[in-house]
């Protein structure tokens, strides 16, 4: 009788991890509808229309957030509009779904280099030139960006009125 109640246990146990596991996607497939609103985003990107490509995307990150080319494609914006910081974020996240992206690895270099941190930047330089092995356009371009330097910093400039004095 102890026997059987603990057969019973047994196959329940395996029958509920095997029916939970058959129901999951397998890591490589990103949800098509992410995919679709991907595509919606570039051709929001492409045409200029940065607001409406963010919400696409921020939409698509939602829907599977496993889209490194969602986070890749909205860092890219981020950094169009003039957002380095958040173009840092958004590159990162890619870099934690696959560590080896040489899109994202130059894209974060480069937004480094708009905060002021080259020597970050240096280092994801280094990365890439130890993936790439060989000549490649990404070390080529994050290396120009890096040569280049930060932008200049600018600073408000408060107008002076010169008063006249009373009298």
């Amino acid at each position: 009788m102890r026997l059987s109640s603990l057969a019973v246990a047994a196959a329940l146990a395996v029958v509920s991890v095997s029916t939970s596991l058959s129901g999951q996607r397998p890591d490589a497939q990103i949800d098509a509808r992410s995919m679709q609103l991907l595509e919606q985003g570039r051709g929001l990107k492409a045409s200029g229309n940065l607001d409406e490509a963010t919400d696409v995307l921020e939409t698509a990150v939602a829907v599977d957030p496993r889209n490194r080319a969602a986070f890749i494609l909205l860092a890219e914006v981020a950094d169009a509009r003039g957002l380095p910081g958040k173009a840092i974020r958004l590159y990162r996240e890619a870099l934690l779904l696959d560590p080896n992206d040489l899109r994202a690895l130059r894209g974060q270099g480069e937004a480094l280099v708009q905060k002021g941190a080259v020597t970050r930047a240096k280092d994801n330089l280094t990365k890439i030139k130890t993936l790439c092995k060989q000549d490649c356009a990404d070390a080529s371009a994050l290396a120009a960006v890096i040569a280049k330097g930060p932008p200049p910093v600018t600073t408000a400039q408060a107008e002076t009125k010169v008063v006249p004095a009373k009298n």
